[in-house]
Order: structure tokens, then C-alpha cells, then sequence
């Protein structure tokens, strides 16, 4: 009886992984797009995993996977088809981080503004919602 309890909370556990892996593969893309992954990128990835609920144990293996699944794949709708399914909250964490990793090297290029357009329409988020996180970003830059 125990071990279906137990094998609950393993499913649970892993669907949190894959979701958590979807997410940092989307932000890996993006701090990709210019060619630069740098660690102040990991580093707010990580960021927004902590805050999204990973546990710093599972983190490194996260970021591993995510990176693997990144590299696999050629079109972000797999990425954002998870990030979709998140409450308007950690969407907007997902959003932050993209508009800090777009921000880290204190330039926005034309690839990386472009696939922030792409990515908020995929989202169906509020272009204002969107606009207010970039110049919160911006601001604290």
C-alpha cells in the first residue's frame, strides 16, 4: 500500500522535472540566440528554476537535460507548449528571466527582440504585461 503512495509522489516528482527541463530548455534558447551562453545567463536560469519550485539538489540534473533537449531540437514550441500551461505568475517569471538574459550583456539584438515577440504570442500573453516586465528588467540593469 505504501509503495503506491510512494510511486505517486515519484510520477509527481518526475512530471516536475520535465516540466522544469522544458522551461530551462526555452531559456537556454534564448540566452543561445546570440551565440553567448554565459554563466550570468546560468546563473539566472537557475534563478528563475529556484523560483519556479526546483529544488537546488535536482537543479545541476535539470539544467543538464534541458541543455541536451535544447540542442535536439530546432522550433520552440515544444519549449513553450509547457510554459503555456503555467499560471499568469510563473509565466511572468519565465518571461523576467528572458527579458534579463536578453539584457545580461546590456544589448538586445534583433534575433532576440524577434523571439520575444514570437514567444509572448505563443503565450497568449498581454504585449502590456510583457512590456512592463522588459523596462522592470531594464530598469534594474
Amino acid at each position: 500500500m505504501f509503495s503506491l503512495f510512494k510511486k505517486d509522489k515519484e510520477d509527481k516528482n518526475d512530471e516536475n522535472h520535465l516540466s522544469l527541463t522544458s522551461v530551462a530548455a526555452l531559456l537556454i534558447h534564448s540566452a543561445k540566440i546570440d551565440e553567448n551562453f554565459t554563466e550570468k545567463e546560468r546563473s539566472i536560469i537557475k534563478k528563475a528554476l529556484i523560483e519556479m519550485g526546483a529544488d537546488d539538489k535536482n537543479l545541476d540534473q535539470i539544467i543538464k537535460d534541458a541543455e541536451l533537449k535544447e540542442k535536439d531540437s530546432n522550433q520552440i514550441l515544444e519549449f513553450t507548449k509547457e510554459v503555456k500551461n503555467k499560471n499568469l505568475d510563473e509565466k511572468k517569471i519565465v518571461i523576467e528571466a528572458l527579458w534579463k538574459i536578453i539584457y545580461s550583456d546590456e544589448n538586445a539584438d534583433i534575433y532576440e527582440t524577434n523571439l520575444m515577440r514570437r514567444i509572448a504570442g505563443l503565450l497568449y500573453l498581454d504585449p502590456k504585461v510583457v512590456g512592463d516586465l522588459k523596462e522592470k528588467t531594464k530598469s534594474k540593469a
